[in-house]
């Protein structure tokens, strides 16, 4: 079984996911776990930014369809959706993508977004989209 986590340290991670504060903890095509915290993405009033999950979100699906193309395939996010359940003031919100369909062309990941209490704050759905490889 290939160490995803390891190459996704090796391949390194992108400005916003650093700027987020986004952590990995568990890699695969099938699934991925992953951390944000709440301090530094909030919006003026203290509430976690909406627009802070999708990046979440977005994160997972885009390493999930990589993972799943190849590390030398191109992946573009086509779609994604966001519905907010409860706010997240403090500590980290932590992420679960599973994989609803891998196919050649298209993924698609359902994201279940938890705050520490373990209560669902957020549920998004992104379609990624596998580029054609071109010479």
């Amino acid at each position: 079984m290939d160490d995803f986590l390891e190459i996704l340290k090796k391949r390194g991670s992108g400005a916003l996911d650093q700027k987020m504060g986004i952590e990995i903890l568990e890699a695969s095509p099938q699934r991925l776990v992953a951390r944000m915290p709440v301090e530094g993405n909030t919006q003026p009033i203290g509430l976690l930014h909406g627009g802070a999950n999708v990046v979440l979100a977005e994160s997972l699906g885009s390493i999930g369809t990589q993972l799943h193309a190849g590390v030398d395939r191109k992946v573009v996010g086509i779609d994604i959706n966001a519905t907010h359940h409860k706010s997240a003031t403090s500590g980290f919100v932590t992420a679960t993508a599973t994989a609803i369909s891998l196919g050649k062309t298209i993924c698609c990941y359902e994201v279940i977004i938890v705050n520490d209490k373990g209560e669902k704050t957020c549920t998004s759905r992104i379609t990624c989209l596998i580029l054609a490889e071109r010479n």
